[in-house]
């Protein structure tokens, strides 16, 4: 094809990308679903036939999956994983392996061959890391105990995106397990190979070649190291016969142990965001809006029952790991969805033959509809939960309670006991106040016991936790959490159960402050206020005992005039 023709595809699918994805971003979507629509309606079957080079814009496209692999193996970090704790990351495992065997054994109910039920699950076992993470972010929720949950399995599902990309292509010898089991075997080799290379050529021959070059005095030749690393090892694997992807991602991985990390993440993001958005554009070409209304009732049906098969299992995960009910619910929701790995596993899936086109329309058009329905969701998941609560009103006492010998009522209450909330109450056991803790954390609570508090587990943004606190009877109700979200909540419910008693909230923006007074807190203290306000004493402190210094030395020199 003539190169200007592409060039004017490219163009054309980018600006149609900026206008849909700026049209979605103010409705309050994601702009990927304005992408994917942008490619859906400007080629492929059923649009307006407008762009005709889409099979070479979905050979460019493919870089910028191996890019996207590769800047997330320069964030993997084993101190980044710890820091998370074990429940968050042993359950996001549990997750995609849960959610890969169920939604493999529907579609095999539905008739669907082995090789392609497992690479369905493999689909849709994966969520949006960029619409739940953008979402939580944008409503500070990241830090809520869902929100954290949230943060942990999605980590955990963008490591897992390799493996599943390796199982796929291992699928591709066939249903025969001798088949299979030679292209375990060759895959292995292959692999080792090209880890052993990368490793010595990133680790080694780069290390001095890199000192050499002093890149901290040139920066466009970190932006080279970025191109040359990122799409020369995705090159190197697609050589080797394995996924691309793969060879982006240990090459990032080692790269992320090196200095340059943190600049070469920084240098390849114009480029990552370029090449994705075609991407995007081009996994919308393989959706068919025509077949997509034809069958309309189908599709809907497929996408409710992946959401309440995610759902479920989700819910069911952070249950058995002890967390409040509706904590596991808020996480769920959060993260039913199908997200945009989809298009990447099934883009591997139909090159290698796994998946028939119709199987791959299919769920191109479910994962579509998924993210429509996502930043609904998560942020309204903490609402939903609360909702899915009210109709099994034996779970919500179950998990709202928690096993408490009887005890004075508090004239304290402190809700969060992170590290502002154990300020506070190591000054009220001090002056001898009967205090208790409310937190969503057991860490937190174990801490409290140790200051001699009592403390109980729980969501306080719930009646029945507030009631078996003895609310009636307290004087002062501290709350520490981060979430404005929740300390609004949770003050306006204190308000009614409570009219007597004096609120005081930790706000982390000074911005937040009137929106928390008005909800009934009496008085709120802001952690910018606070911290500009010693910052300002300190300055005051130091222009005071330097300007004291200063002048005997002046008037020393004065009087030796």
């Amino acid at each position: 094809m003539d190169i200007w023709t592409l060039l004017s595809d490219v163009v054309l699918l980018l600006s149609a990308c900026l206008v849909m994805g700026g049209v979605f971003s103010r409705l309050g979507q994601s702009p990927l679903v304005g992408y994917l629509l942008a490619g859906m309606f400007l080629g492929g079957p059923g649009s307006f036939q407008l762009v005709k080079s889409e099979h070479e814009i979905e050979a460019i496209a493919e870089l910028g999956v191996s890019l996207l692999l590769f800047s997330l193996g320069l964030e993997f970090s084993i101190s980044r994983l710890k820091k998370l704790g074990p429940v968050p990351l042993i359950g996001g495992a549990l997750q995609v392996v849960l959610t890969l065997l169920a939604a493999a054994g529907v579609a095999h109910l539905f008739g669907y061959t082995a090789g392609e039920s497992t690479a369905i699950g493999a689909m849709v076992a994966l969520s949006s890391t960029a619409v739940v993470l953008r979402t939580l972010m944008e409503r500070q929720e990241l830090e809520t105990p869902y929100g954290s949950n949230s943060l942990g399995v999605l980590l955990i599902q963008d490591i897992a995106v390799v493996p599943l990309a390796i199982l796929i292509s291992l699928l591709a010898g066939g249903d025969d397990a001798g088949s299979v089991i030679a292209n375990i075997g060759r895959v292995l080799a292959v692999a080792s190979g090209l880890i052993i290379g990368l490793y010595l050529l990133l680790n080694v021959v780069a290390y001095y070649a890199l000192n050499a070059l002093e890149l901290a005095r040139n920066r466009e030749l970190t932006i080279l190291l970025s191109a040359v690393t990122g799409l020369g090892s995705a090159w190197a694997a697609h050589k080797a016969g394995i996924s691309p992807a793969l060879g982006a991602f240990v090459a990032g991985m080692f790269l992320g142990s090196s200095p340059y990390a943190t600049q070469v993440r920084a240098d390849i993001s114009p480029l990552r965001v370029l090449l994705l958005t075609l991407f995007f554009g081009s996994a919308g070409m393989i959706a068919d809006p025509v077949w997509i209304v034809q069958n309309a009732l189908m599709l809907c049906i497929t996408v409710v029952i992946l959401l309440t098969l995610k759902f479920v299992i989700i819910t069911l995960i952070f249950l058995c790991f002890q967390n409040l009910l509706q904590t596991s619910l808020a996480t769920a929701v959060c993260l039913s969805q199908v997200g945009e790995f989809a298009f990447v596993l099934g883009r591997i899936a139909g090159d290698a033959g796994v998946i028939s086109e119709a199987t791959l329309n299919l769920f191109v058009s479910v994962t579509i509809v998924s993210l429509f329905l996502s930043p609904f969701l998560v942020a309204k998941s903490n609402r939903i939960a609360r909702w899915i609560l009210t109709l099994f009103p034996k779970a919500i006492t179950a998990s709202a309670r928690t096993s408490q010998h009887e005890t004075p009522h508090p004239d304290v209450l402190i809700v969060g006991f992170g590290p502002a909330g154990q300020i506070a109450g190591r000054a009220a056991v001090e002056r001898n106040l009967v205090t208790a803790v409310i937190d969503i954390n057991r860490s937190n609570i174990r801490k409290a016991g140790q200051l001699g508090i009592h403390g109980q587990v729980g969501d306080a943004s719930q009646f029945d936790v507030l009631e078996h606190s003895h609310i009636g009877s307290v004087k002062v109700v501290v709350i520490t959490l981060p979430n404005v979200r929740s300390s609004i909540a949770i003050s306006d419910i204190i308000r009614q159960l409570a009219p007597q008693a004096h609120i005081i909230v930790r706000s982390r923006y000074q911005r937040d402050s009137d929106e928390i007074l008005s909800s009934g807190a009496d008085i709120v203290f802001g952690d910018e206020f606070e911290v500009g306000q010693q910052i300002g004493n300190h300055l005051c402190d130091w222009i005071s005992n330097y300007q004291q210094k200063v002048k005997p030395a002046e008037s020393q020199d004065v009087n030796q005039d």
